[in-house]
């Protein structure tokens, strides 16, 4: 159950720049080997952080000072503060339009810079690092493995690799539509994260007064 509660967080974590720099890169010339690059390092970064959260969050439930019910009651509002920062973070931001002008640098882009801009932008982006932290977190609260963090890391990769499958699949017909994508994830992603978060306070507030 963990497993599946956690997936549709998948969708914050692409949600603005991160599957913006995904559709860039995808018409970028060297387009296959800078995708690949950017999900490696996206794979990387999510993973180190949503592992570390989880340690730290086991430690805290299982060896600490706090044990029992009441650490994870902690862990548990320290999930719902952080859902309720994303939430508003991603609501004072949903106005901005403009993709960052560095993202006009994507269409030259290297390989080699494609994999840092994927390990920083999904690992240290402000909405992506309180987003794995929740998730670590959230599993640790529950005491659900690990692992049960796969699903939310393979379908956050899956969503960032989208683009660059398009472009394998449809061809031309795929750099034609993209940008059209872009323009519209750009404009209303952040109503989509917003449902998703929304969903997910429901649930951590269910863990809370249950």
């Amino acid at each position: 159950m963990s497993l599946v509660t956690v997936l549709p967080l998948a969708v914050v974590m692409v949600a603005g720049p991160q599957i913006l720099s995904a559709i860039f890169l995808a018409t970028s010339e060297q387009w296959r080997r800078n995708s690949a690059a950017f999900v490696l390092g996206a794979s990387l970064s999510i993973s180190l952080v949503v592992v570390v959260a989880y340690l730290l969050g086991s430690r805290v439930s299982g060896g600490g000072t706090l044990l029992g019910t009441g650490a994870r009651t902690v862990l548990n509002v320290v999930v719902l503060a952080l859902l309720v920062y994303v939430a508003f973070d991603t609501y004072r931001t949903r106005h901005v339009s403009e993709p960052p002008k560095w993202m006009g640098t994507l269409a030259t882009a290297t390989p080699r810079f494609s994999l840092k801009l994927g390990f920083l932008l999904l690992g240290f982006f402000p909405t992506d690092i309180v987003t794995s932290v929740t998730v670590g977190t959230f599993l640790a609260a529950n005491g659900a493995p690990v692992t049960d963090a796969a699903g939310f890391v393979a379908v956050t990769l899956l969503l960032l690799a989208l683009p660059s499958l398009s472009v394998l699949a449809l061809g031309d017909r795929a750099e034609t539509a993209l940008p059209k994508i872009r323009d519209w994830m750009n404009d209303n992603s952040w109503v989509v994260s917003e449902a998703v978060l929304l969903l997910f306070v429901v649930l951590t507030l269910d863990n809370l007064l249950g």
